[in-house]
């Protein structure tokens, strides 16, 4: 305030200073009394911080028409805040295994001595792909050699484009109850492209108290969230009963059959984007009470 006093009477007393010192002289005090009225409201609402007082202060302040020359830093959050939680995806992350039937689920097959050849015209005529295969028995001829039978394969309708389909988003196993020197080459012909990621046979199956060969699912994975059967026989999944897909058997009079291609196959697209297979299939077959009234208790249908 001194110093303000000072300013004013070296204003006023300047020899030849005239209006334009007595000008200057009432500028300086009206900023400065603007200042100090600023201040008196600071303290009015609160204690002031130095920085707050020194913005006040006209030759301290920077220009509101001048731009900063430095780019302020982003604002980083202290270190001790836990960083955001990981975003969670809604799709699954590893593929859906099917696991697939091979009589009356994939082909039908017949012993080639006794199948009428009106049957096996009437089937090509429609459209039924079939061709022949020599497969080794388990028995033995009188000369201890083992038989080889000739069979006659019909491949369901729609059969190798399903499988090229199913395979571009699960990972595909065969599981049949038929044995290996029937099953293995049968399936070297429908599967020219090696679909199948595993095969397995007879040998793999399990006896249970109600049925024999039945296909136990966690031979191949604990984890039942990502798996499911398609069996034309019900009781092979009876261990599993909320990852079982029963479909419809197939036989050589059936040339118009979509089971494959218009039945299984959006269902499984759709089962192959879910966490969890078992709820969707359990909505849409009620499995363990299929298994009830046919006498076999379920207990635990749980997931």
């Amino acid at each position: 305030m001194e110093e303000l006093a000072r300013s004013a009477a070296s204003a006023m007393y300047t020899p030849g200073g005239g209006a334009a010192n007595r000008l200057h002289v009432w500028r300086t005090v009206v900023s400065w009394a603007g200042f100090l009225f600023r201040i008196l409201l600071q303290i009015l609402r609160g204690t002031p911080s130095w920085a707050q007082l020194l913005s006040f202060v006209p030759f301290l302040s920077s220009s509101p028409s001048s731009s900063p020359a430095f780019r302020p830093l982003p604002v980083e959050a202290p270190a001790d805040t836990p960083p955001p939680p990981p975003t969670v995806s809604d799709s699954p992350s590893d593929k859906l295994t099917v696991v697939l039937d091979l009589d009356e689920t994939l082909v039908c097959a017949y012993e080639s001595s006794s199948l009428p050849s009106l049957v096996r015209d009437q089937a090509i005529e429609a459209g039924l792909e079939c061709f022949e295969l020599e497969c080794i028995s388990v028995e033995k001829d009188a000369e201890g050699k083992q038989k080889v039978n000739h069979v006659t394969v019909f491949e369901r309708p729609g059969l190798r484009e399903f499988l090229q389909q199913i395979s571009k988003f699960a990972n595909l196993v065969l599981f049949t109850a038929g044995l290996e020197g029937y099953a293995s080459p049968l399936v070297d012909r429908i599967d020219v492209d090696n679909k199948f990621s595993l095969r397995l046979y007879r040998s793999s199956t399990v006896s249970t108290e109600y049925r024999e060969h039945v296909k136990d699912l966690s031979c191949m994975s604990k984890d039942l969230c990502r798996i499911v059967i398609v069996d034309n026989n019900p009781f092979s999944f009876l261990l599993q009963p909320l990852n079982g897909i029963p479909c419809i058997p197939f036989s050589a009079g059936q040339p118009c059959d979509e089971q494959l291609m218009g039945v299984l196959l959006p269902l499984l697209k759709h089962l192959s984007i879910q966490r969890d297979v078992r709820p969707i299939l359990y909505e849409k077959f009620h499995m363990p009470e299929w298994f009830r009234q046919h006498g076999i208790p379920i207990h635990d249908c749980t997931w």
